[in-house]
């Protein structure tokens, strides 16, 4: 692990903020920027899991987050361009209220020209097939990190289909208790373990 993402596993506020600050002022692309603090984010879920952080540090994490984004977001506006490179939906699932994960996700997205319509957390199905109705994605993510809630993807793909929507849209799921067994059950087309594979998958998706 880089020192960015040791600092960002580790909850060390001030530090984090220096070192970005300090990569900026050294021309480092925010985006690789995001994908050490992604990696530190990994670690804080890891420690989640494992018992030795509780909800508490779930929420200093995306709050320091927050903070790391504003600080960002002058760099990443800079360097993107005016022309979009198409509209994604994104949404942590009905039940879940977590989103350091969905919030890197829609950073990443963003510093990659895509316009991301950000549904929020604990989003309802409706909310989500309306989304889809209305801004026509070809992609949509959905992100859950309490592993009772991972059977809202799977009603949320099944709606699509019952609303005739699902062939033309591709799904992806991420979060804590996700893998191929849960996107198989869900009936998405991607699992996605890192938010870097997320934006890989949409320049997939969105060249094609």
């Amino acid at each position: 692990m880089s020192d960015l993402a040791l600092a960002m596993k580790d909850l060390e506020e001030e530090k984090i903020l220096e070192l970005v600050k300090k990569d900026l002022a050294a021309n480092r692309s925010p985006l690789e920027i995001i994908a050490d603090l992604n990696q530190g984010v990994v670690g804080v879920g890891q420690l989640y899991e494992s018992g030795e952080y509780f909800v508490s540090q779930l929420m200093f994490a995306a709050e320091i987050l927050n903070e790391v984004m504003e600080v960002l977001e002058p760099a990443m506006a800079k360097g993107g361009s005016a022309a979009s490179a198409g509209t994604v939906v994104i949404g942590t699932v009905a039940g879940d209220v977590h989103d350091i994960g969905k919030n890197i996700v829609h950073t990443l997205l963003k510093g990659s020209g895509y316009k991301v319509v950000d549904l929020g957390v604990d989003v309802p199905t409706d909310k989500f097939i309306d989304a889809v109705a209305e801004h026509q994605p070809k992609m949509l993510g959905m992100s859950a990190l309490l592993s009772f809630t991972y059977p809202e993807m799977k009603a949320v793909v099944e709606a699509l289909a019952a609303k005739g929507l699902r062939d033309k849209v591709k799904v992806v799921i991420g979060g804590a208790p996700c893998n191929e067994e849960v996107r198989e059950y869900a009936g998405a087309d991607l699992w996605a373990p890192t938010a870097m594979d997320t934006v890989a998958f949409a320049n997939k998706v969105y060249a094609a």
